[in-house]
């Protein structure tokens, strides 16, 4: 064959955009349970006078992981996966897989991308993939955050049904539930920083998403009532979870992506190399 080697070609739009979302379900395969076990510490405490005894079920990430296993079976850590895998594939391929081609645009085509064309393309993907998957996450944070009641009913028994019943109840803004700074707040930091900046936004993103119509007016009502009831320390629930899924969802992400993005990229040049 003639041309490039495999590993001098350039990836296509097509190969990154797919090749994000796939890794990022893989990511999300391993590191699920931790996010479910975050949502759980995060929205305990939200009603003392429904949870009552309950209040404190759950203490740090294995204990949760633990009790969550014992009380409702080793698939409760996986409740809201398919929303999800849907979330990652629709985010990530956006978000990772659009993030050169947006680069390019910024910079008319040229090499060279300065630290402001890479900030508005990471703003310009952040944004496209929030407004594309937002309602994926709400109901993944919804199944994460409901607990099988004593006549074994749910909230919710499958994710088209809780797609429709959001739509229904809460109307099709109630599927949009979140903040942008959130999203944006974790695209430009890292590890540590991260959760530790992030945290307090995540957790009203939670119980805010996770909230029935007309519980709260807004994210800051939210903020107020967690602020009022709870504390200061509210804002860090779930924060030690938050962090090892962070940095494990990373490490798995972009190792799988690489990967991914290398076999596509090699198998595309294969087939439209001439023989």
């Amino acid at each position: 064959m003639v041309g490039m080697k495999p590993k001098d070609a350039v990836p296509s739009g097509a190969v990154k955009f797919f090749g994000a979302g796939t890794a990022a379900c893989i990511a999300d395969l391993v590191t699920f349970p931790l996010d479910t076990a975050k949502v759980r510490l995060q929205i305990q405490g939200e009603s003392h006078a429904a949870e009552g005894a309950n209040a404190t079920k759950y203490r740090g990430v294995f204990g949760t992981i633990t009790t969550m296993v014992r009380t409702e079976g080793p698939r409760s850590l996986y409740n809201g996966l398919v929303a999800g895998l849907q979330r990652q594939m629709s985010f990530a391929s956006v978000r990772i897989g659009l993030y050169d081609s947006m680069k390019q645009f910024y910079t008319r085509g040229t090499e060279s991308a300065g630290i402001v064309a890479r900030l508005m393309a990471g703003c310009t993907t952040g944004a496209m993939a929030v407004a594309f998957a937002q309602p994926t996450d709400v109901v993944k944070v919804r199944f994460q955050a409901q607990v099988r009641l004593a006549d074994g009913g749910r909230r919710y028994n499958s994710t088209i049904e809780a797609y429709k019943t959001i739509a229904r109840d809460e109307g099709v803004r109630g599927l949009w539930k979140d903040d942008l700074p959130c999203h944006f707040c974790a695209a430009f930091s890292a590890g540590f920083c991260t959760t530790v900046v992030a945290s307090p936004v995540d957790v009203v993103k939670t119980r805010f998403m996770n909230s029935g119509a007309g519980q709260y007016n807004s994210a800051i009502s939210c903020a107020l009532n967690m602020l009022r009831n709870e504390g200061p320390t509210a804002f860090y629930k779930g924060f030690m979870p938050s962090f090892l899924r962070l940095g494990s969802w990373n490490i798995v992400m972009f190792v799988t992506y690489e990967q991914i993005k290398r076999g596509m990229t090699r198998a595309q040049h294969y087939w439209e190399s001439p023989l």
